[in-house]
């Protein structure tokens, strides 16, 4: 993204280094040019998790058994997983979209993740074998992941 001179013009004239923010300058950046203010502010902060299980990990190419997916839908939930810890920490809401994983999660008893249900199926297939979604549910899984 190209940004507006005024905005890194606004950023070098703070006292600090040129750059020496990193990452976190191209990101306040950002945010100034898409709010149109050289004061940008975030009022609510929202990170979005997003899971599946792959079918190819039947062929012993994934770090963790499928199952791994489920239990750590069920960490988020409860608020047990540092995703959801740190998000307390800053006061950003936390948010699991289920868009494939192969088990029936429950979210009744969360205090740390809320489970948003957009399965558009079981998992995928395993690409080593067949394709692992068809046309129609990579179009499903690609308007769940503009939520």
């Amino acid at each position: 993204m190209t940004l507006p001179i005024t905005v890194q013009r606004v950023l070098e004239s703070k006292t600090k280094p040129p750059g020496s923010l990193g990452y976190l300058e191209t990101v306040a950046a950002r945010l100034a040019a898409l709010q149109h203010t050289y004061s940008p502010r975030l009022d609510r902060a929202r990170c979005v998790v997003f899971v599946a299980d792959h079918g190819v990990a039947e062929e012993g190419v994934s770090a963790y058994p499928k199952a791994v997916t489920a239990e750590m839908v069920r960490n988020f939930v409860r608020g047990g997983a540092a995703v959801t810890a740190l998000g307390r920490a800053v006061g950003a809401e936390v948010e699991v979209v289920d868009i494939g994983t192969d088990a029936e999660l429950d979210d009744s008893k969360g205090e740390g993740a809320r489970l948003i249900h957009a399965k558009v199926r079981r998992g995928s297939r395993n690409l080593l074998h067949d394709p692992a979604m068809t046309e129609d549910e990579l179009r499903a899984a690609s308007e769940a992941g503009r939520y």
